[in-house]
């Protein structure tokens, strides 16, 4: 397998299946690049956002995170890599960040991700070597829909509470939502795919009105937009090794093992072409990918259901065409014109779009109960899931000495241990 695989190219003709070998002429590739890009924006720069985190150096991470995994899986597994959501409550919870510009205490959430990515890719190096049952035996459907779960309804306080301080502001909040609910049910196509991202706008374009236009509210201030450069170095940050931020972190990597998991079986069942022989090293390739956004003041970073969304739609897995999309997203991340635009994004439209985010987290953990049709007669999966839902949601805390495990953690390590406890021999 070569590092830098050779596409065969062929035909632009409707409805053409392209593998992940192949490649469409170069012009149409590039187009289907910057589509990808498009798929991955909204959620890859919401992170951070709410984090604390600069989304220069994010969608820059997010770019070299794909070309490091694209390498390591020798081009045969079409994937971007973007922010992974799994991350906000142990950085939240590791940094005490309440939303609303920069993260003061940004280093020991990267001391964190570091740490984990090194876990996740000891886990792609044991996979490597001896293949995925035992994962598939300590993390059923149940465990990862539980988990899954547990990471949205954990995060549910965080835009309620910190990001409406006043009352326009949570009327704001519905604003938003019911915006993206609308373009969610009521528009079809791309538009529909990209429902966050319009939605958002659309929200953001009301609040302009309603502050800028009737002195509503807290006004949009768009002087930093004109001042910033086109082009520039981002807001790169150093991290800092913190043994309970690293502790708190480091089990994401049990989560993101899930989710790489079930992207390469799905893109396998898409494709006609099982990938589990590159299962270990898409979990290393992430890893290290993980390991770098980290070091350079970036989110950890994940397979994305939204790229497999728009394979889905189009037909077309090249691995070509995410070359392209990583590329792009170098670029952008070194035009702090971009950063200063998302960071006019007024807080209350933030929380309005993070309210349907993680509800829709919260939903997709669901979601896995029900498409592995998940039995709750069983008493083993309903304590389960029980158990670690309501672990999660009322951030159930263990404190060992000087080190807290807060919910999330709680609840992922209480999943696994409680399934091999209760589970029938």
């Amino acid at each position: 397998m070569s590092l830098l695989p050779t596409w065969r190219e062929v035909p632009a003709t409707p409805g053409t299946v392209v593998a992940p070998d192949e490649r469409l002429p170069w012009p149409q590739t590039v187009a289907m690049g910057v589509q990808h890009v498009i798929a991955m924006f909204g959620a890859t720069v919401l992170a951070p956002l709410l984090m604390g985190f600069d989304p220069n150096v994010a969608i820059l991470m997010s770019g070299v995170g794909t070309l490091i995994f694209f390498l390591v899986v020798g081009g045969q597994v079409p994937s971007y890599l973007g922010s992974s959501f799994a991350f906000i409550g142990v950085v939240i919870a590791a940094t005490g960040y309440a939303g609303g510009g920069a993260n003061a205490n940004i280093g020991v959430a990267l001391g964190g991700i570091i740490v984990c990515g090194l876990v996740y890719a000891l886990i792609g190096l044991l996979v490597m070597g001896v293949g995925t049952s035992w994962i598939e035996k300590l993390m059923p459907p149940v465990v990862t829909g539980a988990v899954v779960a547990v990471i949205g309804l954990n995060l549910a306080g965080i835009p309620i509470k910190n990001m409406a301080p006043t009352d326009f502001d949570k009327w704001m909040q519905a604003v938003t939502f019911i915006a993206v609910g609308l373009v969610a049910v009521r528009t079809s196509g791309m538009l529909q795919r990209l429902l966050i991202l319009v939605g958002l706008i659309v929200a953001t374009l009301v609040y302009a009105v309603l502050t800028n236009g009737f002195g509503l509210g807290k006004p949009i201030d768009v002087s930093g937009i004109a001042n910033a450069a086109w082009f520039g170095a981002p807001g790169f940050a150093a991290p800092v090794f913190d043994m309970q931020a690293m502790l708190l972190i480091a089990p994401v990597a049990v989560i993101l093992v899930a989710e790489n998991l079930g992207h390469v079986k799905a893109v396998g069942a898409m494709t006609g072409k099982p990938l589990d022989r590159y299962m270990g090293r898409a979990f290393l390739g992430d890893g290290i990918a993980t390991m770098v956004s980290g070091a350079s003041g970036g989110t950890g970073v994940t397979t994305y259901a939204e790229n497999i969304g728009v394979m889905a739609a189009t037909k077309i897995y090249s691995t070509a065409m995410f070359v392209v999309a990583a590329l792009i997203a170098v670029v952008l991340g070194f035009s702090p014109k971009f950063g200063a635009l998302i960071q006019a994004i007024p807080l209350p439209v933030m929380g309005g779009v993070s309210i349907v985010v993680f509800g829709l987290i919260a939903v997709a953990g669901a979601k896995i109960w029900v498409d592995n049709r998940v039995d709750f007669s069983d008493n083993t999966n309903l304590i389960v899931a029980a158990v670690t839902l309501v672990l999660g949601t009322g951030d159930y805390t263990l404190k060992f000495g000087g080190f807290a495990l807060g919910g999330i953690g709680t609840a992922t390590f209480g999943a696994i241990l409680l399934y091999a406890l209760l589970r029938k021999r």
